[in-house]
C-alpha cells in the first residue's frame, strides 16, 4: 500500500508513530505538507499538484488536519476523494467534527447523550439559555477551541453573562453548556478505529483545574470501557463520518455524555497510558480498506427507475419490532435487506430468521415508493397555546 500522511508537523509524535507503524508493515509511506498542495481543476479529471509537480498515485491518505488549516485541508481531502483515493476521515466528517455547534446538532439528532447545551447571540437570550441548561455554574466554550483553550467555567449567572458579552463583542461564537458536577474533573477519551474502540483512557484534571486535557497538566490512566460507553463512542464517530476518531465523554450519573469527537486525535497520551499500538491499529484498518473496500452502494449503484437504496429504522415501524425478517413482509414488497445495523454490530445479508429489535437500522434495496411508505410521519412540535385574558362581552 502507498500511503500519504497529510501533516504540517512531520516531527510530531503522532505523525512519527503512524509513519513508523506503516513502514514496519511493509507499506510505502510519505508525510506531505497539507499546505503545499495545489488543487488542479483545469483538466477533464480532478487532480492535485504537490510542490509544483503532478502528484503521483496513492492508495490511501491519512489526514492530520490542524484547526488553523481546516478549510484548505478539507478541500485537499475532498479532492483526494474525487480521485477515488481512500481516506478513513472524509472532508465532511472533519468539517462536521471541527465545529462544536454543528457536531452537537448532528449528534443530538441520533439520541447520543450529551451535556445540555444552548447557543444564542442576543444578550437578552443569555440568561434564559443558562436557566435551560440547568443554571450556574455553566461551562462556556468557544466553537473552535482545542486542547481546553476557550473553555471557561462560570460559577455564577452574572459572571457567565459578563464573559459571554465580552466574547460576543469580539465576534466570537460560544456554546453554553451544563456543568456535569459528578464527572469531578475527569473524562474518558476513547480511540475509535473502524467499528471498534482500540484503546481508552481516563483523564483527570490536576488541582483546582476542571479541564482534564493533558496539555492543561491532566494525568491519564488506562480504562476498560463498558459496552454502553464503547457503543456511544463508536456510534458518535460513525455518525460524524469518521473511521478514526478520539471521542471524549463525561461520566454522568445516567451514563456517557459525549463532549467532542476529534478527527485528528493525538496518540502520545493514549499510547503511553494503555501501552497499546494504536498507530498500528489505524494503519491496519486503512490497509484492510484498501485491500477490500466498503463500497457506498447509495452512490455507486446504477438501478432501474423507481429503485434505489434507503435506510429504514425499525423503531419507527411498530409492526416490525419482534417479528422476523422473513415475516416482516419486506420481500413481498420487493425490498431486500442488504445489512442490519444493531448498535455497533453490522450483519451483512441477514437471514430471514433474525428477529428485529427496536433500535435496528436496515439498509435496503428495492422500490423507493414502497420504502417511502414505510417511513413514519415526522413528529410535529406542539405549538404552545397562550391563553388570552377573557374579554368583556360588548354591549349590543
Amino acid at each position: 500500500m502507498k500511503l500519504a500522511i497529510l501533516s504540517r508537523a512531520p516531527q510530531a509524535y503522532s505523525t512519527q508513530r503512524l509513519r513508523t507503524a506503516a513502514q514496519q508493515r511493509g507499506h510505502e509511506v510519505k508525510v506531505l505538507d497539507t499546505l503545499r498542495f495545489a488543487i488542479d481543476l483545469s483538466g477533464p479529471e480532478p487532480d492535485l499538484q504537490y510542490r509544483g509537480r503532478r502528484l503521483s498515485d496513492y492508495d490511501a491518505i491519512l489526514p492530520r488536519i490542524g484547526n488553523s488549516v481546516t478549510y484548505f485541508g478539507t478541500a485537499v481531502v475532498r479532492q483526494f476523494e474525487q480521485m477515488d483515493v481512500y481516506t478513513p476521515n472524509t472532508a465532511n466528517g472533519i468539517t462536521n467534527s471541527r465545529d462544536k455547534l454543528r457536531a452537537n446538532q448532528i449528534l443530538s439528532r441520533h439520541n447520543i447523550g450529551m451535556p445540555a447545551t444552548a447557543f444564542v447571540r442576543n444578550r437578552a437570550d443569555v440568561r434564559p439559555a443558562i436557566e435551560r441548561v440547568g443554571g450556574a455554574p455553566v461551562v462556556i466554550k468557544l466553537l473552535e477551541g482545542t486542547q481546553g483553550i476557550g473553555v471557561i467555567l462560570a460559577p455564577e449567572v452574572k459572571v457567565a453573562e459578563a464573559i459571554i458579552e465580552t466574547l460576543h463583542s469580539t465576534k466570537q461564537n460560544v456554546l453554553i453548556q451544563r456543568f456535569i458536577k459528578e464527572s469531578r474533573g475527569r473524562d474518558i477519551r476513547a480511540l475509535v478505529v473502524g467499528d471498534r474502540v482500540v484503546a481508552a483512557m481516563r483523564r483527570s484534571a490536576s488541582g483546582d483545574e476542571f479541564r482534564s486535557n493533558v496539555h492543561r497538566g491532566g494525568t491519564v490512566e488506562s480504562v476498560e470501557l463498558t459496552p454502553e460507553y464503547e457503543q456511544a463512542a463508536v456510534r458518535s464517530a460513525q455518525i460524524m463520518g469518521l473511521r478514526v476518531a478520539g471521542v471524549d465523554m463525561l461520566e454522568g450519573d445516567g451514563g456517557p455524555l459525549v463532549m467532542e469527537v476529534n478527527s485528528s486525535p493525538g496518540l502520545q497520551g493514549i499510547e503511553s497510558a494503555t501501552k497499546l499500538d494504536v498507530a498500528g491499529a489505524i494503519i491496519d484498518h486503512i490497509a484492510n480498506q484498501v485491500g477490500f473496500p466498503e463500497i457506498d452502494v447509495r452512490q455507486r449503484l446504477t438501478v432501474s427507475t423507481g429503485y434505489g437504496v434507503a435506510e429504514l429504522v425499525v423503531h419507527g415501524n411498530a409492526d416490525l419490532v419482534g417479528t422476523t425478517l422473513g415475516d416482516s413482509g419486506l420481500w413481498e414488497r420487493d425490498i431486500t435487506v442488504l445489512t442490519l445495523h444493531r448498535g455497533t454490530t453490522v450483519i451483512p445479508n441477514p437471514r430471514k430468521g433474525v428477529v428485529l429489535e427496536g433500535e435496528d437500522r436496515l439498509l435496503c434495496f428495492g422500490k423507493l415508493e414502497e420504502m417511502r411508505s414505510m417511513i413514519p410521519e415526522r413528529r410535529r412540535r406542539r405549538a404552545k397555546v397562550r391563553k388570552l385574558p377573557k374579554q368583556p362581552i360588548p354591549d349590543e
